[in-house]
């Protein structure tokens, strides 16, 4: 197991997505920590003193490449008083602290997967998929789900892996039918109208009960897919979760 370590940060990009979501690119004071895809970091606002206790924080996924060690990017969307502090306060050049790598949501590499992402919870997945190679003998399905087209974040990387990876393969949910109207005119493949269902996917998946299921986003969506797949006859221990709120 990786040991936990406490870096000071320097902000150095904030790029405002819309709808209150934003990518935040950070610089650590030193080398950044090897890390396994999947797993997040504590953020803390508040200055650390080593003597003290480590200060109030939040938990974000890694969505930076794991080979990407003088840099580390999260992505947030404001929904409580800790990311409504992050809008107000956090600015390019600001010192910031975290501390990681924490958790164990690692996807296996050796049976066919099907990743479930709704809205910022993509980013539990970003640097897994930056990992694939055209040479991967198993299929990874990625669905991913937000309300607006211009909130699918990372779509550019994701793409590149779809046309490099044959046994890569995305599925797009829009649920304002306005947004995914303006997304199919400029996107390689056009998104589906409506919420991210397990039911939409399930006849593009070649061998369903074969594969297991990863699931991250907001608490609703991850209640909502588990039951579905359940229903549809996913035992639970095929079903992984990333409750990262």
């Amino acid at each position: 197991m990786a040991v936990v370590q406490k870096l000071r940060c320097r902000v150095e990009r904030i790029v405002d997505i819309g709808e209150r979501v934003y990518i935040v690119d950070l610089k650590p004071e030193r080398i950044f920590p090897r890390f396994r895809p999947g797993q997040f970091l504590h953020l803390a606002l508040d200055d650390y003193d080593a003597s003290g206790f480590w200060p109030e924080s939040r938990v974000f996924s890694i969505a930076s490449s794991r080979s990407e060690r003088d840099w580390v990017r999260i992505a947030y969307s404001v929904k409580g008083r800790f990311t409504s502090r992050m809008e107000k306060e956090l600015m390019e050049g600001r010192q910031v602290w975290i501390k990681l790598p924490y958790g164990e949501f690692f996807v296996a590499d050796n049976s066919d997967v099907v990743l479930f992402a709704g809205g910022t919870g993509i980013t539990a997945f970003t640097a897994f998929v930056d990992t694939l190679t055209p040479e991967i003998k198993h299929h990874v399905y990625l669905a991913y789900g937000v309300r607006l087209g211009n909130l699918l974040i990372y779509r550019d990387m994701i793409e590149r892996r779809a046309q490099e990876v044959p046994n890569f393969h995305v599925s797009y949910f829009v649920e304002d039918e306005t947004s995914g109207n303006m997304l199919s005119q400029d996107s390689i493949r056009p998104p589906r109208r409506g919420r991210l269902s397990a039911a939409a996917l399930w006849t593009d998946i070649c061998d369903p009960r074969e594969a297991i299921f990863y699931l991250s986003g907001p608490p609703l969506m991850l209640k909502t897919l588990s039951k579905e797949l359940g229903d549809l006859g996913i035992h639970a221990e095929r079903i992984k979760i990333d409750a990262w709120e």
